[in-house]
Formats: C-alpha cells, sequence, structure tokens
C-alpha cells in the first residue's frame, strides 16, 4: 500500500548471514521484534562504516516492559509509527500487476540463499490458488505454524485477509506442546507446515487425538508415508503439494479421488505422499530430460527434471541475472532442480534435488525412496541419505539418523538390516551415523548440503 517492497527476513539467522542479506537487498526500514532486537543490532553493527544502515522500527510486548539494553540505536516504535500515521493516506497502486511486491530468500539448504522476486501478480495468484485448492470457508481459524518468512507463508498472509479469517501467531511454533495447546484454546480450523512438523506433531510424548479435524497442508521435502499415517491418526486432515520459494509456495496439489477412501491407511498414505497435479493458477507441470527437454514417460519410474509454467513463477532472483537465466527458459518453463517421476494418471512425485540423487555404481538411488524406509523404523525420528565418495562404486549411501526420545536402544547395524529386508541390496545404506538431532533451516529442511561434507570427512 505504501508502494514499497516487502521482504520478510528469517529471524533464525546469525548476525553475518543477516547483515549480508540486509545489505543485499538494500533495505532502507527494517521491523524488529524484540526478542530478535540483539540479532538485528548485531548484524547492523556489521555494516561497512560508509555504507547507509536502515532505519530500526521497534515491536515491543504487549504489555510495554520490553527489556533492552538500548533503545536509542531505534529510529521509532511500532506503536507509535501507527499513532503518528496519516490517516488520509491514499494507497499507492502499482503501475502494472507485474511489479514487485515482495523479495524472499531462499532457505539455503544447498547453498547460499538466493533473493527471490515475486510480483503482485504472482502473489494474487498464489493467494487464491490456496483459497481454492483448500476449499477454504469464510472466517476460518488459522495457525501460524508455518514462518510468514517461508515464502510469504504461502500466500496465506492475504488469504486469510480475503476470507475475513482468524490469524493464531506463535511465538513458538517448534514446539508440540505450544501447538496443541493453540489448536485447542482456539479451535484452530486450517495450519501449514514442513514434514518435520508432522513429525514432530505425531512422535510427541503427550500426544492424543484431536477433538475436531484440523485441516493441515505439508509441502517441502517429501513427507514419508509412514509420518502422514501416523498424523492422520491423530484427526489432521492432510494436504499434500509441492512447490518452491520461487513459485510463491505450492503449484502442485495431490488432489484426492474418493475411491481412495476405501483404501487402507498405508495406501491413502503412500498415495497422499504423492505431489500430485498442477493447481488451478498454473498452465503446466511436466517432468523432463534435463539436457533434451523432451518429456519423460508417465510410468512412475522413469525419472527426469521438474519444470513449471504459471501465474506465481518469480520474476527473478534480485541482482544475479546469470542465476536467472539458469533455471528461466525463453519459453516460460521454470526449471526448478528438482527429480521427479510422472505417473499413469498424471500425478507427480518428486524423487530428489538432483543435487542428492547417489549414483551408486551406475545405478541412481534415490535418497528419498531410502528415508521413506528408514522412517518406517518405529524407532526413527529424522532420516537423512546423502552420497558417500568411494573408490569402487563411485559413490554409495550414507544414513543420518536421530532417534525417538522414547525409542529402545538401536544399533547402526540394526537399522541397516531392516533395510535390506524393504530395499534392494544396492539401495541400502553402507554408512550409518546416529545422532542426537539433524541440522535444519528455520524452515524445518534438513540441510542435506551439511551432511554430505561431513559423510565425506568420514573414515
Amino acid at each position: 500500500m505504501s508502494g514499497a517492497i516487502l521482504n520478510n527476513v528469517n529471524f533464525r539467522l546469525d548476525p553475518r548471514t543477516l547483515s549480508v542479506l540486509l545489505r543485499h537487498s538494500e533495505s532502507k526500514l527494517v521491523f524488529v521484534d524484540y526478542q530478535a532486537s540483539s540479532l538485528v543490532l548485531e548484524a547492523i553493527s556489521l555494516f561497512p562504516s560508509n555504507l547507509q544502515r536502515p532505519k530500526l522500527v521497534l515491536i515491543e510486548d504487549d504489555c510495554g516492559s520490553t527489556p533492552l539494553k538500548s533503545r536509542n540505536e531505534f529510529y521509532n516504535s511500532y506503536e507509535n509509527v501507527i499513532d503518528e500515521g496519516d490517516q488520509f493516506f491514499k494507497w499507492i497502486a502499482p503501475e502494472s500487476e507485474w511489479e514487485p511486491m515482495t523479495l524472499n530468500y531462499t532457505s539455503g539448504t544447498t547453498y547460499a540463499p538466493k533473493g527471490v522476486l515475486h510480483s503482485h501478480r504472482s502473489a494474487f495468484t498464489m493467494s487464491v490458488m490456496g483459497l481454492i485448492d483448500w476449499s477454504m470457508p469464510k472466517q476460518p481459524v488459522y495457525l501460524w505454524t508455518l514462518p510468514i518468512f517461508h515464502a510469504n507463508g504461502w500466500g496465506y498472509c492475504w488469504a486469510m485477509a480475503a476470507v475475513g479469517g482468524t490469524n493464531v501467531c506463535l511465538r513458538r511454533s517448534h514446539e508440540a506442546a505450544s501447538i496443541y495447546e493453540a489448536i485447542q484454546q482456539h479451535k484452530v480450523t486450517h495450519m501449514c507446515g514442513a514434514p518435520v512438523v508432522l513429525n514432530m506433531l505425531s512422535t510427541y510424548s503427550k500426544r492424543k487425538p484431536l477433538d475436531s479435524p484440523v485441516h493441515l497442508l505439508t509441502a517441502g521435502a517429501p513427507p514419508p508415508a509412514a509420518v502422514l499415517d501416523r498424523t492422520e491418526s491423530l484427526g489432521f486432515v492432510i494436504s499434500h503439494g509441492y512447490g518452491l520459494t520461487e513459485t510463491g509456495g505450492p503449484a502442485v496439489t495431490c488432489a484426492w479421488k474418493q475411491e481412495w477412501n476405501s483404501l487402507t491407511n498405508s495406501e491413502r498414505a503412500t498415495l497422499k505422499s504423492r505431489q500430485g497435479v498442477r493447481m488451478v493458477g498454473f498452465t503446466e507441470v511436466d517432468v523432463v530430460d534435463p539436457e533434451t527437454g523432451i518429456s519423460i514417460e508417465r510410468n512412475g519410474m522413469a525419472i527426469g527434471e521438474i519444470v513449471l509454467k504459471g501465474g506465481s513463477v518469480m520474476l527473478g532472483y534480485l541482482k544475479d541475472p546469470e542465476g536467472t537465466s539458469k533455471c528461466m527458459k525463453n519459453d516460460g518453463w521454470f526449471y526448478t532442480g528438482d527429480v521427479g517421476v510422472m505417473h499413469s494418471d498424471g500425478y507427480l512425485e518428486v524423487k530428489d534435488r538432483l543435487k542428492d540423487v547417489i549414483i551408486c555404481g551406475g545405478e541412481n538411488i534415490s535418497s528419498v525412496e531410502v528415508e521413506s524406509i528408514l522412517y518406517k523404523h518405529p524407532a526413527v525420528n529424522e532420516a537423512a541419505v546423502v552420497a558417500r565418495p568411494d573408490n569402487y562404486w563411485g559413490e554409495t549411501p550414507c544414513a543420518f539418523i536421530s532417534l525417538k526420545n522414547d525409542a529402545c536402544k538401536v544399533t547402526e547395524k540394526e537399522l541397516r538390516d531392516f533395510c535390506k529386508e524393504n530395499l534392494p541390496l544396492y539401495m541400502v545404506p553402507r554408512t550409518v551415523v546416529i545422532e542426537d538431532d539433524l541440522p535444519k533451516t528455520a524452515t524445518g529442511k534438513i540441510q542435506k548440503y551439511l551432511l554430505r561434507d561431513k559423510a565425506k570427512s568420514l573414515v
């Protein structure tokens, strides 16, 4: 409304990275929650002396007793800015729907974050798609377990306003106890979250069935069928989609067919773990040979790169024309860098990132398939499989595992034996590493590039 470009910043970043992003985006005004004040002040202190610093506006707590070491670093408080605003100010409409509206930095699971620019058209398209696909009723109660800095909350920050929804915000959205408490207290009807949220909710020690159904949209890394099955048994109604920061959120949805309701729980979960078909705001979704651009066979086995074309694809990467040209082609296709298959019924299934495919003795191994088996083991909390260099095979699968808190002790050998019972031998991890926790981004995606580095260093 003011003509500015909105950049929702990940407050879980370290000061150095945050400082880099603030400089790269040339931020002029930064709204700072009091809990992130020390982080932002340290990030600003890293600015070169000859560079103009953005004005900081402090968002205090409700009681007005925010504990701060220094207030003179702030231009004003949020409440003062509101009180001093011009009530007759007229909305500055964009001259074109293609003008930039938001800037989002990717979550950096594979490399340094990139600035993704989205237009007004993109934000509108994503919001409307989300409402239609979810059959969103008027005045829903929406719980923000998905960070707004993650692709603008998949457009639901605007979509909720369009249907008069109630927004329930959590300061500790990564805690299962807080989520369950908010669901019960506010009678939540809808929420979104990465698969890690589903895993957290379904393994919480004090979990119990919900009093009423809660619709939960998940996207990001392909959720294992076992995790979907456990979560739905609690009363969550799972919808599954696929998208990227570059598409503004989910662009593909696993449209549910009524005849699937007669299947067993595990069969339904397997179908629901597929990403699905294009949403209404997208023109085309395909899986192609990355070298020729020709569509692969729709048999659920032939692997190719996922490409998308539609109304919410980004304008490009900020100050990075080379990076933009690598993934956005002149014919309108956006090359995702994700590997998938297309089933005979036209449903897409994501198999991996191109970087995460393991080539062992000439055989392509999908790390996601191996992970889905590991998640079926009753002791496994998190699983990530990456390539480990091997002099003979080229690469072999290496699994990093974290265990459930209440799980019985399990050994690396027992986990490998479990995989041998459920996978072809060449897909079984040669190495299994059990850790207390796996490294993740702020949106819950496991940072495989860190695990790949760790796998290379294993003796």
